[in-house]
C-alpha cells in the first residue's frame, strides 16, 4: 500500500482548501463563533474541527477516507484489521472484552488490569477470573502474569472466553506475550492485549515484542501516550479466526460516540505515515535519548534508575526502556513529594509517582533539551532535599491486596448499595473501585471482600499524597458496598 497517503490528512486539508462550510455541527463553525479568548489558543485547532459527514466525507462516507487510514494502519503493522477510536483505549479494551466474552463464560485477566477492564467487566456482566500479578515485596512492585500462571488459570477455568494481559505495564514492563498467546492458543480460546502503552513497539526492533507479532489476537493500543496521537486516539488491531471481526467492530460501535473528533482520527493517519516513513530512524534516536538519560539520572545520589531489577525469571520478561523508572527511596522521600517539587519549582510534571517512585516516560519527542532539563531538576531537588518528611503509608503484605471476588462486578455495582464509613468497610462487598492514579491499577474491584489491610493502605496513602479520583467519595471517609 502506498504509505506516503495520509487519507484524513488529505481530506481534511481538501476541507480547507476548497472553502467549504457546513450549516451542520460543530456550532462554533471553524472557530467564527468562538470566544475570541478562546480562538486564540485553540484557533488552529478549531478550524479543522468539524463534522466527519457530512463534512469531511459525505454524508454516506462515499469518500472511504477513515475506512483507507486503518487499512493503512493494518497494513503497517502486519494487522488483518484496524479500527481507530476517539474514546481512548479505555473504550478499545471494553469493546474487546464484550466481543470475546459477552454473554457467556468469563475472561482471564491479570489482576493488574487498568481501570477501564473493571470498567467493561461491569458493562457486560462478565465473570473474572484473576490472575494474582508476581510480586515484588521489597520494593511493593508488581510485574506481569507469567505464563505458568496463565496455564494455571486455564486449568482451573477451562470455561473462559478468552484471556486478557496488560503489557507493557505503565513502568515499560512487558509479560511473555508469545508463550502466553501459545497457552491461550492450544485450548482454541483468544488473547486480548492491553498494548495501551506500546503503540510504538512495532517499529524499531530494539524494542520489546508487539503483541501481534508475538501472536496476541486484538491489541489495543493509544496513540496518544508513546505515539503522535491527540489525547484520547486509540486503535485496536486484531487478526486471526479466534476473533469476529464483525462483532468487535458492532461492540466499539455500541460504546462509540455518534460523534467522533475528526482531529483525532487525522492524528492517528499521519503518526502511521510519520512512522512508516521515519520511525526507525526517531525511535533509533529515542532509545539513545533515554539510554543517556538513564545514565544520567542513575549519578544524581539516592535516585536508583530501575532496569535489571525489572527483569528476570521472577520479574517481567522484557522491558520497553523509554519508561525511566526512578526509585527515590534512599533519600527518605516519597514519588509524590518529587513529582509536586519538580511541577512548582522547575514546570515538570512526571508522568507517575508513588510512595517511592517516580516516573519519566520518554518518546521521540524528546532530545538532549529536554534531558538535560529534566536531569537539572531532579538534580536541583536532591541539592535542597535536607529533612525529607516522613511518610508512613501503611503497606500491606501482596496476600492482603489479594482481595476475594464473592460477587458478579456487575450484580455489586448495580444492585443495593449503601456508603459505609471507610473504618467499617473491612469485611463488606465493595460496589465501587478505588483506583490509585496514576496508573489507574484498581485496589478494590466491586464485587470483592475487602479487608482491613487495604483500608489502611488507602487511609494512610490518601494522608501523604495518593490520588483516588473515582469514589463516590473522593476523600474516601465513606466507601460504597453492597447493602446487607
Amino acid at each position: 500500500m502506498d504509505h506516503s497517503r495520509a487519507p484524513m490528512v488529505e481530506a481534511l486539508a481538501d476541507y480547507q482548501r476548497l472553502g467549504r462550510y457546513g450549516f451542520t455541527p460543530p456550532g462554533h463553525r471553524q472557530g467564527r463563533g468562538a470566544d475570541p479568548r478562546v480562538r486564540e489558543i485553540l484557533g488552529g485547532a478549531l478550524q479543522v474541527d468539524v463534522l466527519a459527514g457530512p463534512g469531511v466525507d459525505d454524508r454516506l462516507s462515499r469518500g472511504g477516507y477513515l475506512g483507507d487510514a486503518e487499512e493503512l494502519m493494518a497494513d503497517a503493522v502486519g494487522a488483518e484489521m484496524a479500527f481507530f477510536s476517539t474514546c481512548g483505549s479505555s473504550l478499545s479494551v471494553k469493546a474487546a472484552m464484550m466481543a470475546i466474552a459477552g454473554g457467556d463464560g468469563g475472561l482471564i485477566l491479570g489482576r493488574d488490569s487498568h481501570k477501564s477492564v473493571t470498567a467493561g467487566l461491569i458493562f457486560s456482566g462478565v465473570q473474572p477470573h484473576w490472575i494474582t500479578p508476581r510480586w515484588d515485596e521489597d520494593r511493593h512492585f508488581s510485574h506481569p502474569p507469567s505464563p505458568e500462571q496463565v496455564r494455571a488459570a486455564w486449568e482451573r477455568h477451562p470455561e473462559a472466553a478468552g484471556a486478557l494481559i496488560v503489557s507493557p505495564s505503565p513502568y515499560g514492563t512487558c509479560a511473555d506475550i508469545a508463550a502466553i498467546a501459545e497457552i491461550c492458543h492450544e485450548r482454541g480460546k483468544p488473547l486480548i492485549i492491553d498494548e495501551a502503552w506500546g503503540a510504538h513497539l512495532p517499529f524499531h526492533d530494539d524494542l520489546p515484542t508487539w503483541a501481534m507479532n508475538a501472536g496476541a489476537d486484538i491489541c489495543v493500543v493509544s496513540v496518544h501516550k508513546m505515539g503522535g496521537g491527540f489525547e484520547q486516539g486509540s486503535v485496536f488491531h486484531a487478526q486471526g479466526d479466534l476473533v469476529d471481526f464483525g462483532r468487535l467492530k458492532l461492540c466499539a460501535d455500541l460504546l462509540m460516540t455518534t460523534s467522533p473528533n475528526v482531529l483525532l482520527y487525522a492524528a492517528i493517519d499521519g503518526w502511521r505515515r510519520q512512522m512508516v516513513e521515519h520511525g526507525n530512524e526517531l525511535l533509533g534516536a529515542a532509545l539513545e535519548t533515554a539510554r543517556r538519560a538513564r545514565e544520567e539520572l542513575a549519578r544524581i545520589p539516592g535516585i536508583e534508575v530501575m532496569e535489571e531489577q525489572l527483569l528476570g525469571v521472577e520479574a517481567s520478561h522484557d522491558l520497553d526502556r523509554m519508561q525511566v523508572l526512578m526509585d527515590v527511596s534512599a533519600t527518605g522521600a516519597s514519588g509524590y513529594e518529587v513529582a509536586d517539587w519538580m511541577r512548582e519549582n522547575r514546570r515538570i510534571d512526571l508522568g507517575h509517582s508513588d510512595h517511592r517512585r517516580v516516573l519519566a516516560t520518554l518518546s521521540m519527542a524528546d532530545d538532549k533539551t529536554t534531558v538535560d532539563a529534566l536531569v537539572d531538576a531532579l538534580t536541583a531537588w536532591r541539592v535542597q532535599l535536607s529533612d525529607p518528611a516522613p511518610h508512613p503509608i501503611d503497606l500491606p503484605a501482596p496476600r492482603d491486596l489479594q482481595l476475594e471476588t464473592v460477587m458478579l462486578p456487575r450484580d455489586a455495582f448495580f444492585g443495593p448499595t449503601e456508603a459505609v464509613p471507610i473504618e467499617q468497610a473491612a469485611g463488606r462487598i465493595a460496589a465501587e473501585q478505588v483506583t490509585p492514579y496514576p496508573p489507574g491499577i484498581p485496589v478494590i474491584v466491586p464485587g470483592e471482600l475487602i479487608d482491613r489491610a487495604v483500608v489502611d493502605y488507602l487511609r494512610s496513602g490518601i494522608e501523604y499524597g495518593l490520588n483516588v479520583p473515582d469514589p463516590q467519595d473522593p476523600e474516601l471517609k465513606t466507601l460504597r458496598v453492597v447493602a446487607r
